[in-house]
């Protein structure tokens, strides 16, 4: 029998690797970018994101493991697997169309769909509430700093 931490991972996974791919002109575009003064902490980005979509899955699990197989189960996995969507869409289609504007708003889209699954977490568990709080912390910092670029950037918002 499968899992339900194996298909959340599973799924998890794909839909990272998925949202992965980027040109080498995507890359140079952001490369060149500039960034406010006070972004000292871009190395560890990745390993913040990293933390955040483990905490992400693991929430998942737990809020799969306290009903499994409910209506509102189902809706949840449902959310859950729509923000890391719009999580992992912001990289692959702010560098494709080469717009910080649009990287804002798909950062704030995220914060946003964080927020509400939370509330609706909260009443189920605790603990994957908790769980979301490095996403609802670290969303709102990535979006700010994006949208602080797009003003040092004025051509590429």
């Amino acid at each position: 029998m499968i899992k339900s931490w194996m298909v959340i991972g599973a799924v998890t996974l794909l839909v990272a690797f998925a949202g992965s791919w980027l040109t080498p002109n995507s890359i140079r575009w952001f490369n060149r970018l500039i960034r406010p003064r006070w972004l000292t902490f871009e190395t560890a980005i990745p390993f913040i994101w990293i933390t955040i979509f483990i905490c992400g899955a693991w929430s998942a699990y737990v809020i799969w493991e306290s009903e499994p197989g409910s209506t509102k189960t189902l809706q949840l996995m449902v959310l859950y697997l729509l923000l890391e969507l719009v999580t992992i869409a912001y990289t692959p289609v702010m560098f494709k169309l080469r717009s910080l504007k649009i990287g804002t708003i798909i950062g704030a889209s995220g914060a946003i769909l964080s927020f509400i699954l939370a509330l609706l977490v909260f009443p189920i568990s605790r603990w994957a509430f908790i769980l979301l709080l490095p996403y609802l912390i670290w969303s709102p910092i990535g979006t700010y700093t994006t949208w602080e670029m797009t003003k040092l950037n004025p051509e590429d918002a």
